[in-house]
């Protein structure tokens, strides 16, 4: 886990500051108490209602208005939780050629070669679903069918 995303989950609320419940997760960054049902916010939370408030905003607005650092707005921005308006001064940048993005890691061609690159790597580890699944079966190594008639059956 990323140290960024380690400590988004530290900083989620876990009992109710008004009579110190346990919350439990409802949607879109809120948690409800399960005892006197009052509301509170983690980071995206606090994001979306400032967002819904107060329409776009800069990251540097959203971190001084909400007290959520800059580190994890980027974060919210690389997962695809907050994407930037067309048209901003700002955006963020593709990990692999350095484009501009709205949001996510990489771009949509960067994206295409590095899938591209796993794809025989992965080919190598796909296996062959049995044609007739029976359990307890025996094993045979890959080869020559003629080549293992000749060794003794066990």
């Amino acid at each position: 886990m990323y140290d960024v995303e380690k400590f988004i989950m530290d900083r989620r609320p876990v009992f109710c500051k008004k009579c110190g419940g346990k919350l439990f997760y409802q949607a879109g960054g809120v948690y409800q108490c399960q005892d006197c049902e009052s509301e509170e916010y983690d980071d995206f939370g606090r994001i979306k209602i400032f967002l819904d408030e107060h329409g776009p905003a800069p990251a540097t607005e959203i971190q001084e208005e909400t007290g959520v650092p800059i580190e994890i707005i980027n974060l919210f921005l690389k997962h695809g939780r907050l994407e930037i308006l067309e048209g901003s001064k700002f955006y963020i940048q593709c990990e692999k050629c350095g484009c501009a993005l709205r949001y996510g890691r990489f771009c949509l061609d960067c994206t295409r070669q590095i899938a591209g690159q796993l794809m025989g790597p992965m080919f190598e580890m796909t296996g062959e679903k049995p044609k007739n699944a029976k359990m307890h079966e025996k094993m045979r190594f890959l080869g020559d069918k003629d080549e293992k008639k000749g060794r003794k059956k066990r």
